[in-house]
């Protein structure tokens, strides 16, 4: 699992898949978003902008990132 520390509040969901190396820009964030692969604490996530808070977890192609505590 990938831990991710939060410079700011809140961190947006394609900006935290390429942070965590899981993908390679922003365009592929943007694509593998919208085609259903990602999940925010279990849940589908369509918004690439889906704001990411201390605690939350991302799933993408088996991988996890967790927002720091």
């Amino acid at each position: 699992m990938e831990i991710i520390n939060l410079k700011d509040d809140y961190i947006k969901l394609g900006q935290a898949l390429k942070a965590a190396n899981l993908v390679q820009s922003g365009v592929d964030a943007k694509f593998a978003i919208q085609d259903g692969l990602v999940k925010v604490n279990g849940e589908v996530e369509t918004r690439r902008g889906k704001k990411l808070y201390k605690g939350d977890v991302v799933e993408f192609e088996g991988n996890q990132i967790k927002i720091a505590d």
